[in-house]
């Protein structure tokens, strides 16, 4: 049998989520530059519920992320570390906990030593994009070196909210948590690649969330701009900068797809598998946030072990193409 992964698992830690909880048991929601940004609720400190949901779905393990980590202060990060340590000893087996740091705070370096030489994280939650810079700012350089030299693998989320310049953009209809999210997840997928990220740091393994934003059904837009001259453009142009090699070289090589933030769809899955490579599409779920109830998650698992897909390409998902991120070895078939 394949161990399922779930790479898309949230958690907060109560200290940070108390305060905003309300006497009658509703969600909050914390409101960034007049945007819905982060949903506040018990579930997400009660890893009691988190176990429970994984047993009832089948899930082996969850790889923990804390939105409030990423493009948290450091204290914040520490805290979200230390937290996640202590459930990981406290369900042995069951979590294997990413690590937070803040890039422009120049405790990460030891932050991020602490978490995996002592936590033993094999990981990095990463925003899609920091307050004042991207994933192709040669500011990250340092951290993309010390994560390949740990041979820690990162993971992108959708950042939480917009500078207050963009806000303007996605004013109405929660336009930025349902489809902004993914334009910044396809965005920072183009950045990673077209910035030569790959290129600096070869061993760098990324696993972007929700698909990858659903770069899949643009992708062969995105190829054909990399015939610069075609687009008009001249060689010295920021417009020009490519990568070494082609776009779908890293994909197959750097990148790895989940399936969170879709609601448990699997023709999304589908969709995806049409341009991008079965053996780079891991499983996640987005629990307890998009999913947040046991019987939904065991749908989505049920769902997908049922479907028309070859039972090699469903193994793979719900397990076998991730399992080395976190040090598990894949089961022979």
């Amino acid at each position: 049998m394949t161990e399922v992964i779930d790479f898309h698992i949230h958690f907060t830690p109560e200290q940070l989520v108390r305060p905003h909880l309300k006497p009658d048991g509703k969600i909050d929601i914390l409101i960034q530059h007049g945007l819905p940004a982060y949903t506040y609720h018990d579930t997400l400190f009660l890893f009691e519920r988190h176990i429970q949901s994984m047993d009832t779905a089948g899930i082996d393990v969850a790889v923990l992320s804390s939105g409030a980590g990423m493009g948290g202060t450091q204290e914040v990060c520490e805290l979200i570390n230390a937290t996640a340590n202590r459930v990981q000893h406290e369900y042995p087996n069951r979590f294997s906990p990413l690590a937070h740091v803040d890039p422009a705070n120049n405790r990460w370096r030891d932050e991020l030593k602490r978490c995996s030489q002592e936590y033993g994280f094999q990981g990095i939650a990463f925003p899609s994009s920091f307050d004042s810079f991207n994933l192709d700012d040669d500011v990250l350089d340092p951290l993309y070196e010390a994560l390949q030299d740990a041979g820690m693998f990162i993971f992108v989320h959708p950042a939480l909210s917009v500078s207050a310049e963009m806000s303007h953009y996605y004013n109405k209809y929660d336009l930025y948590r349902c489809v902004g999210r993914e334009h910044e997840l396809v965005v920072a997928t183009y950045r990673l690649i077209a910035g030569g990220v790959f290129d600096k740091f070869p061993e760098l393994e990324v696993v972007m969330s929700h698909l990858g934003g659903g770069i899949g059904a643009i992708i062969a837009r995105i190829r054909g701009y990399q015939d610069k001259a075609h687009m008009g453009l001249a060689p010295d142009s920021p417009h020009s900068i490519t990568a070494k090699e082609e776009f779908d070289y890293y994909i197959a090589r750097n990148l790895f797809f989940d399936t969170g933030g879709l609601f448990g769809s699997t023709r999304a899955i589908d969709a995806a598998l049409t341009e991008l490579p079965a053996s780079r599409i891991v499983f996640g779920t987005d629990y307890p946030q998009e999913i947040r109830d046991a019987e939904t998650m065991a749908k989505f698992v049920k769902d997908l072990k049922e479907s028309d897909l070859p039972p090699e390409v469903i193994r793979g998902i719900l397990g076998d193409n991730g399992a080395h991120l976190i040090g598990h070895q894949p089961h022979m078939h």
